[in-house]
């Protein structure tokens, strides 16, 4: 009897060791979930409504009076929420213009007017210290020469151009803006000879033809530009003269001569107003169909007799990029960081761009002050960013993460970053190890239109269409609806695509309508009548990404997930395999793919078994600790040390910019732009790049699953 009565004291304390870290495991989850819905109850639409106000009540570029005062106050109320903010300071070469001159010469004379002019219903539009219409980091020069129209200025065009017998070559090429991103304009037309280059926004594009022009509707008016930076973004972001290390006051510089990213010839972008005398007095061949916009004009590439003159002449000064970093101290985890940011510059006064999106991440940081005062911790380290510099070239971001690089690749665990938001549905793309994540926030946030959660309505309008039978086989298998792969354009870049740091972009967006963009005309007037007036779906915006970013910074386990990251990888894959000319042998990638779905797999059963069996490893323990780092780790497998073809900046060989898109992004990028070039010795070479990275997570997914199968 006594030994039957040992066996079932025995007995029952294996069952209470397997049951106890579950039982303990699943009442922290619920405590999460509880806090989750604490802070999903305290945004304020009408305090989004005061920040963007605030915010962009005065153009506020880069070293900007305005800027700077922007800049103290953020922090000011950062640490009044109960956060630890500061300012980072970066000293940058950011140019801005002392000389813009267009004039058409012949065969009659037009002088461009080259200006944005206040209009009586928005008096923001009349502001002072107002940036002029410039393109930042346009060489400076000044050329007199034939003008040629180019389309978008894109490498198909010049294909077509080169077979119509049209050479650029000594001429002022004029293009529209759209079908890539502004700086590969210039860079394509100087590559081929160009001495000028002017962009334009085409009203087909950006104007009257798609509504009412501003202020009667929201669309880009005659007068309206798009200023914008023309470095050489998809070969390297931040400052120019300090590539790969940080602009701190002492730094390194090169000279403006040895800086690869500068742009050569001079360039301006002009209104559709301005434009249209320019494009008018073209003679040549008439225009293709599909190069034709929606001016009242015959469209015709020249040069005929036209004679055209540009001057850009700009000071090349330094000014002082101030970056505002709030911290709240992990209470178990500090040393694993969870990033959220956003710009805080703008060309103009920036009420859309980049303002809705910061306030955001205002109105988060705020409510998780609440959240401390209420007696809630987050195990990891939260960092909230509002980073300067980020129009002229993702550059405040780019110096931080550079001057902090040793430590974010220790540390970071993942980066969330907003840009501009408006009225519409939520968007997300971003490292696809993060995708299942996203698809459970979603669920657990209400749309602002019905009772829908995000989810559901991302359902009905997101639902991709299965082109083949792989597509329709991959949307079986997954449950989860798809996010969208990054390129560039916004201050996730670094993060990402240099230090293999996992990262989403989100927003809301779509409805807005548009054509405001970097003018003066981005005012509150204009987003408070065209854009999410009432502030109901910033609100929806903030709910969702504090809770992504609570989720992640108290999650027990991290939640990171590869099936649909394989899956995801295979499709990239099997779109390379259908360019035309392909002679690469791209099986050795497939079969890498097929080894990383098969640890992906694998993963995802060890860690159900280990939920199921009360095997996860205990909160705070060294077992946690080294199976989290190996899951957030896990992105920066996807890194080469070697970088990209020409551009070793960029490091990720799955996600990347694309040489001649620039924002636009190419996935598996080495592989896929050798072949698009017929490089086919490149693309070999590239072949062998992509498979040892991804064999490299493949490895790195496997010790994550033998940490789960320890008993």
């Amino acid at each position: 009897m006594r030994h039957r009565h040992i066996t079932s004291i025995v007995s029952w304390l294996i069952i209470i060791t397997m049951i106890l870290p579950m039982l303990i495991i699943n009442t922290e989850a619920q405590s999460e979930r509880n806090w989750e819905d604490i802070y999903r109850s305290l945004p304020r639409a009408e305090l989004l409504k005061d920040y963007v106000q605030r915010l962009s009540a005065e153009p506020h570029h880069v070293g900007s009076v305005a800027g700077r005062r922007n800049a103290e106050w953020m922090r000011d109320q950062l640490n009044r929420w109960g956060l630890q903010a500061t300012i980072e300071e970066y000293d940058i070469l950011f140019p801005t213009p002392r000389e813009r001159v267009l004039e058409l010469l012949e065969p009659a004379r037009y002088q461009a007017q080259l200006k944005e002019p206040k209009i009586s219903e928005d008096d923001d539009s009349g502001d002072t210290d107002q940036l002029p219409t410039y393109n930042a980091f346009s060489g400076d020069g000044d050329v007199t020469a034939p003008l040629v129209y180019v389309n978008y200025g894109i490498p198909a065009d010049y294909e077509h151009l080169t077979k119509v017998g049209i050479d650029v070559n000594g001429k002022i090429v004029i293009a529209r803006y759209g079908g890539s991103w502004r700086g590969i304009k210039p860079k394509l037309a100087a590559e081929r000879g160009a001495v000028g280059c002017l962009i334009y926004s085409d009203p087909r594009d950006d104007g009257y033809y798609q509504g009412d022009v501003y202020p009667v509707g929201a669309y880009r008016n005659e007068n309206g530009v798009q200023r914008g930076s023309v470095m050489d973004l998809p070969v390297q972001p931040g400052d120019p003269l300090t590539p790969g290390w940080a602009s701190t006051r002492d730094a390194r510089r090169l000279s403006r001569e040895e800086a690869g990213s500068l742009m050569k010839i001079p360039v301006l972008p002009i209104s559709y107003g301005d434009a249209l005398p320019l494009l008018k007095a073209l003679g040549g061949p008439v225009a293709p169909e599909s190069w034709r916009g929606a001016l009242p004009i015959t469209y015709h590439i020249g040069p005929g007799t036209t004679k055209a003159r540009l001057k850009v002449v700009s000071d090349w000064n330094t000014r002082t990029a101030l970056n505002v970093i709030a911290r709240i101290p992990g209470s178990t985890y500090p040393d694993e960081w969870i990033i959220r940011g956003n710009h805080h510059d703008a060309w103009v006064n920036g009420a859309d761009d980049p303002v809705s999106g910061l306030a955001t991440v205002l109105e988060e940081a705020r409510c998780f002050g609440e959240l401390l005062k209420m007696g809630w911790r987050p195990k990891r380290t939260m960092i909230f960013c509002a980073w300067d510099a980020e129009e002229p070239g993702l550059i405040g971001s780019t110096e931080w993460v550079e001057h902090h690089a040793a430590e974010l690749s220790e540390k970071a665990v993942a980066y969330i970053n907003t840009d501009s938001t408006g009225k519409g549905w939520f968007t997300a793309g971003g490292s696809h190890s993060l995708e299942r994540l996203v698809n459970n926030v979603t669920r657990s946030v209400k749309s602002a239109e019905s009772d829908q959660s995000l989810w559901e309505a991302m359902q009905t309008r997101t639902r991709p269409v299965a082109r083949n039978d792989n597509d329709r086989s991959r949307n079986r298998r997954r449950g989860d609806l798809p996010i969208s792969a990054l390129g560039s354009g916004s201050d996730y870049t670094p993060f990402l695509d240099h230090l293999g740091i996992a990262s989403l972009n989100i927003g809301m967006g779509g409805e807005s309508g548009g054509g405001i963009y970097h003018s003066i005309y981005d005012s509150f007037k204009w987003y408070t009548r065209f854009s999410d007036g009432d502030f109901k779906h910033g609100k929806i915006l903030t709910q969702a990404a504090g809770t992504l970013t609570m989720r992640l910074a108290d999650a027990h386990l991290l939640p990171f997930e590869f099936i649909n990251l394989a899956d995801t990888i295979s499709g990239y894959l099997d779109e390379i395999s259908l360019l035309p000319g392909e002679k690469v042998t791209l099986q050795p990638l497939r079969q890498a793919i097929e080894r990383l779905g098969i640890a992906a797999e694998d993963y995802d059963r060890q860690l159900r078994q280990a939920a199921l069996n009360g095997r996860l490893p205990v909160a705070g323990s060294k077992e946690l600790r080294e199976l989290n780092r190996l899951l957030y780790q896990s992105e920066r497998q996807l890194i080469s040390s070697a970088g990209l073809p020409r551009r070793p900046w960029f490091k990720h060989q799955i996600y990347a910019p694309g040489y001649f898109t620039g924002y636009g992004v190419k996935t598996l990028p080495g592989v896929r732009e050798a072949i698009e070039q017929r490089n086919w010795n490149e693309a070999a070479l590239q072949t062998e790049v992509a498979v040892k990275v991804i064999d490299a997570l493949s490895d790195q997914i496997r010790k994550a699953s033998s940490q789960l199968a320890v008993k």
